[in-house]
């Protein structure tokens, strides 16, 4: 047995020691003992833990890979986030002023991605376990909103009535204002029959929505989605923030990153997260690259009080990019996904746009394109870290740009 002491955590939540050796459920100051193999540490045990060792609050932490982190302090857990994002700006040598980290609480995720397995005696549901294609049940989860457990045993009967004994399915579960709007991926092919079943199902549950391979099964409700005063109705499996408290954060954020302005640009606007309760103060202009989502955005605007106009543009940000010249806005907004916006950033820094709000899910990336908008004569104002991924190694923020 060789004992080695955990320097720090890295980007996956693992601990690190020297070597680099990665050894996972470890934090920063244990000593602990196994056998080395290759870069990682099998048949690990704790010598001297941490003082930021915590009892995790979920009896399936063990065993499940939904978790990275229930067994570190929320203290350490918030300090590391909030480093991680410093350290991606001081790679770009780039500073800001950091805000106090907002998390989610427990059991407060309205969205989750369930695995499900026809067994003889019924079906196994839950998330895979930590490098593993074993599906761990998580009947007592404590990320999940209460509200989506029942989601449980619906996926379970899903799979034993739409999936094959060798298959799995993958069930994109959705908490809405009128109950679970489920997307399955994965089931056997769709015949008249078996349509019949799966309405049978949607009824039986309440589902709202039932999505099978990519065609909607059956609406019993519609599953809205509140955005402001805009109530949104996105296409299946569509991007949603993790939590309504993260959302809900991100959201205050953008809005006091933009101080004025009657006339506003979202880039990655996704179903209208952002587009629309801006548009309660100013007129927006929504692009995004996938129609069905800014088909949902312009249905809810139609049918929402109060707002200002809204118009929306299909447009791949990534190899279109607007220009800078036709970036004639007051303000802007914009919300890539993890690889960034590389192409489109480097239009906006040529711009005139005197205010920027930035949402990242990739601290790595964002700090690359901070760069850029600085290297244009933006300021970097600050930024505000969101853990709406409560024991992951997911990190949210939003960040405030002004051209000097």
């Amino acid at each position: 047995m060789t004992e080695i002491d955990i320097k720090r955590l890295g980007l996956h939540g693992d601990g690190i020691a020297d070597g680099p050796v990665f050894v996972p459920l470890t934090l920063p100051g244990e000593r602990v003992s196994g056998e080395i193999d290759g870069n990682r540490l099998k048949d690990m045990r704790i010598i001297e833990p941490s003082g930021d060792r915590v009892k995790p609050l979920c009896r399936h932490f063990k065993a499940c890979g939904g978790c990275q982190l229930q067994h570190a302090s929320d203290a350490l857990v918030a300090t590391w986030k909030a480093d991680v994002v410093r350290q991606a700006l001081t790679a770009q040598g780039l500073e800001a002023d950091m805000r106090p980290i907002v998390t989610s609480p427990p059991r407060s995720r309205r969205r989750a991605v369930l695995s499900a397995r026809r067994t003889k005696k019924g079906a196994l549901v839950g998330f895979h376990g930590r490098a593993s294609d074993v599906i761990s049940e998580i009947p007592d989860c404590q990320l999940l909103d209460p509200a989506m457990m029942p989601a449980m045993n619906i996926v379970g009967e899903l799979a034993r009535v739409g999936s094959s004994r060798k298959g799995e399915i993958s069930a994109t579960v959705t908490l809405s204002s009128a109950g679970l709007d489920i997307s399955v991926q994965g089931g056997k092919p769709l015949d008249g029959p078996f349509l019949s079943i799966l309405a049978q199902e949607t009824e039986r549950h309440r589902i709202a929505r039932l999505t099978w391979d990519g065609e909607v099964v059956a609406t019993r409700v519609p599953p809205l989605q509140s955005f402001g005063n805009a109530q949104v109705l996105p296409p299946p499996g569509a991007f949603l923030q993790a939590t309504p408290h993260g959302e809900a954060a991100l959201l205050a954020a953008v809005q006091e990153a933009i101080t004025s302005g009657d006339k506003g640009v979202d880039l990655f606007a996704g179903c209208g997260t952002f587009t629309l309760p801006l548009a309660e103060r100013a007129q927006m202009h929504g692009v995004e690259s996938e129609r069905d989502m800014l088909q949902a955005l312009d249905a809810g605007w139609r049918m929402a009080q109060g707002l200002k106009q809204v118009t929306t543009e299909a447009r791949d940000l990534f190899r279109n990019p607007f220009m800078a010249e036709d970036l004639t806005y007051d303000f802007a907004v914009i919300d890539p996904p993890r690889a960034g916006a590389e192409a489109q950033v480097a239009e906006l820094a040529k711009s005139d746009i005197p205010e920027v709000a930035f949402v990242s899910c990739n601290p790595v990336t964002f700090a690359r394109d901070a760069k850029t908008l600085i290297a244009g004569g933006y300021r970097l104002n600050w930024v505000q870290v969101v853990d709406q991924f409560r024991w992951s190694s997911h990190i949210e923020l939003a960040a405030r740009f002004i051209r000097e």
